[in-house]
């Protein structure tokens, strides 16, 4: 599992050695961020997610005892590491009074500093597994509580409550349920990628692994319930603490941060790909049945890729859903179609079998129905020929809109199930393709802009990627990470600009990313083994 660290301290030289270090010999525990002060800090964790920052404590205009306030206001559960000198005791001991601090004398070196931040990592790792301990523990305990509680949210997502808000009171005090009815509530749908093969029982233990590291990760700022929807999807309704009082944009920043941690810690633990959907705004009780509805339809529609995703629903997508009962209506073929959009094969084989048995039991009770279902399944394999420009690439698909050319019902449904194999066939291709096309851009982009900032946050920005997927879809294409690929590319570019002696060294370090020429120098020597301008003397030794 992949964790972040922000590395502050208004002296670049220490900063950038620090960074430098860190990417060097922890590329594949690491992803590090680097800020020369603490507004430059806070304005990186109100984008991301940290789990260590490591920090001077004396700094110019906010200083680091400020600073560590901030942070655990906006991720509480971040670790932090205090840098000093020998003359700042008053400073250090505020610092050790404090939770999740550690304190570093500056004359103490690099390797001191790897070492806390190592043990630092070990101890996070730790206490996730602890609180997967003792979540586990409290579970059993609850378990019949659970069951009612289940029942109760599931027959809430199915029925639009009446509005009386006395009544919803006394059904939350008599099951015990943590959340207020009287204030908004977040939905979060979340649906489990299950490899192919699993037992009902192991599919069990799964959901239950991520329940237990949701509750993990979130019951310090936030109340939720979970259950398990019909579909097998988990639904969360989310409301912050007493402390936290009311859902505020801040605080929205941290569920979602959270999630992708929880979405890593799933994949790490049990190899599970973990989508979430979730309502960026907080809907009223009587709202949750609709918000859930819309939750789960753009799931379907958007989910794909076979990686974490989460996707959040605004107010265009809930604008644009049919009603309620529309939506019900014909909800099996959209979510085939949903299904056929997103590649995801398996899901489109069960949902087309469950169609077919329906189909079977109402061919001599409902025929227009019968026949309504044959062509909305084959409107959608046509409309997906069309958007995908599919033609002459997947064999005859003429018969689709011709349903009295086939033989029988029976007939006309395998005819149906075999156009939609082939297209699974050529997409699973042509995605393969996609991503190598995404990474070679993200390529270009960074051979043509080393001068400027080539954090894995900002090109994850810059891309509408999360960093955690960016990260790993990188290496699954080029087999190596993506900080070692920079540091590649800015070697090779910088080797060829020394070739030019024209050009100062200084100069040549800014067109590479580095502002400090000392910094450059470093960086360069520890990859070559050689300065630049040892490495330029050679050059003109060797012309």
């Amino acid at each position: 599992m992949m964790h972040r660290m922000l590395i502050v301290d208004d002296e670049e030289i220490i900063t950038d050695s620090l960074y430098e270090v860190t990417q060097k010999l922890m590329p594949d525990e690491l992803d590090v961020c680097k800020a020369y002060s603490a507004r430059e800090a806070l304005a990186w964790l109100s984008r991301t997610r940290f789990d260590i920052v490591l920090t001077d404590i004396r700094m110019p205009g906010m200083n680091g005892l400020e600073l560590s306030e901030q942070i655990q206001q906006y991720w509480p559960r971040c670790r932090i590491i205090f840098l000093t000198g020998h003359s700042e005791f008053d400073y250090a001991y505020q610092a050790m009074k404090l939770p999740n601090i550690r304190y570093l004398l500056k004359t103490e070196g690099y390797n001191k500093v790897l070492d806390t931040v190592r043990e630092v990592l070990e101890e996070i790792k730790h206490s996730e597994r602890m609180d997967q301990l003792i979540n586990q523990s409290r579970d059993r305990a609850g378990e019949l509580e659970l069951m009612w509680q289940t029942d109760y949210f599931r027959h809430l997502i199915q029925d639009s409550l009446d509005g009386d808000l006395v009544k919803l009171e006394d059904d939350f005090r008599q099951l015990n349920i943590c959340l207020d009815a009287r204030s908004p509530v977040v939905l979060a749908l979340g649906h489990i990628k299950f490899p192919n093969g699993l037992s009902y029982m192991e599919r069990r233990e799964r959901i239950n692994e991520v329940r237990l590291v949701w509750n993990s990760y979130l019951t310090e700022r936030l109340l939720s319930i979970v259950i398990e929807d019909k579909y097998g999807d988990l639904v969360w309704f989310i409301q912050p603490d007493k402390a936290e009082g009311r859902f505020v944009p801040h605080l929205m920043r941290y569920l979602e941060g959270t999630m992708e941690l929880i979405q890593q810690s799933v994949m790490e633990s049990s190899g599970l790909v973990l989508t979430f959907a979730i309502n960026g705004e907080p809907c009223t009780w009587a709202e949750a049945s609709l918000q859930y509805e819309r939750l789960h339809l753009l799931m379907h529609l958007r989910f794909g890729g076979g990686m974490p995703a989460i996707i959040k629903a605004g107010q265009e997508e809930s604008e644009d859903l049919q009603s309620r009962e529309e939506y019900r209506m014909k909800q099996k073929l959209d979510i085939l179609a949903a299904h056929l959009d997103a590649g995801r094969e398996d899901d489109f084989i069960a949902g087309f079998d469950e169609v077919m048995m329906t189909v079977v039991c109402m061919d001599t009770t409902n025929p227009p129905l019968v026949m309504e279902t044959y062509y909305g399944i084959a409107l959608s394999l046509l409309g997906h020929i069309n958007r995908l420009g599919l033609h002459g690439k997947i064999g005859d698909y003429g018969k689709l809109m011709r349903f009295y050319e086939h033989g029988s019902l029976s007939e006309a449904f395998v005819y149906l199930y075999q156009i939609a194999h082939r297209i699974f066939n050529h997409n699973r291709l042509k995605e393969k393709d996609r991503a190598a096309k995404i990474i070679d851009r993200l390529c270009n982009y960074i051979l043509t802009h080393l001068d400027e900032d080539l954090s894995l946050v900002r090109l994850a920005e810059l891309h509408y990627f999360n960093p955690s997927y960016l990260s790993r879809l990188f290496k699954q294409e080029k087999g190596m990470n993506l900080s070692d690929y920079i540091e590649q590319c800015r070697i090779a570019k910088a080797k060829e600009l020394l070739q030019d002696r024209e050009l100062k060294v200084r100069e040549v370090a800014a067109a590479v990313g580095y502002d400090a020429a000392h910094s450059f120098t470093r960086f360069f020597k520890k990859t070559t083994g050689v300065s630049p301008q040892e490495y330029r003397d050679q050059l003109i030794e060797g012309g």
